[in-house]
């Protein structure tokens, strides 16, 4: 199996530790050598502790999924032979108590909008059917425990 790591740097910088006043801003760096700005939520720590602009975990988690989801649908309509145009998903995660009472994300809903051209269009049962077997591949849907909504729209 493959191995996927990322290196999280963060650094005090001189800032009071004790008193919970230092910047959670940090840094993901990835193999191919891209660097991403991350922080905690605004929601978990307000700003300026967090970075507004930077990515949160939360938020890394959905675009994950999401991202992952894409690239299944895709390789499965091309392989129908269907020829996708274009994709956009707005993908929205929600906090909430888990089974265990835990704060977790406890739903993440997908919205993918899917165009296609050519000849062959498939029909709402196949584009379903497209989605239903992409979340069943997708690796971060099976590592996950959160609820995962799928409300596709043919554009």
């Amino acid at each position: 199996m493959a191995s996927h790591t990322a290196t999280i740097l963060w650094h005090r910088n001189g800032a009071v530790f004790s008193d919970g006043k230092y910047s959670r801003g940090h840094v993901w760096k990835f193999d191919g050598g891209i660097e991403v700005p991350a922080s905690s939520s605004p929601d978990v720590a307000r700003p300026p502790l967090s970075v507004v602009e930077a990515v949160d975990p939360e938020e890394a988690v959905v675009a994950a999924l999401a991202s992952c989801h894409m690239l299944w649908f895709l390789a499965l309509a091309r392989k129908e032979g269907f020829v996708v145009d274009s994709y956009r998903d707005d993908p929205a995660g929600e906090m909430g108590k888990n089974a265990a009472g835990r704060t977790a994300l406890v739903r993440i809903t997908l919205t993918p909008r899917v165009a296609f051209t050519g000849e062959r269009q498939p029909t709402q049962a196949e584009f379903e059917a497209l989605h239903h077997e992409a979340h069943q591949q997708c690796y971060i849907a099976n590592s996950l425990t959160s609820e995962v909504v799928i409300q596709p729209t043919l554009a």
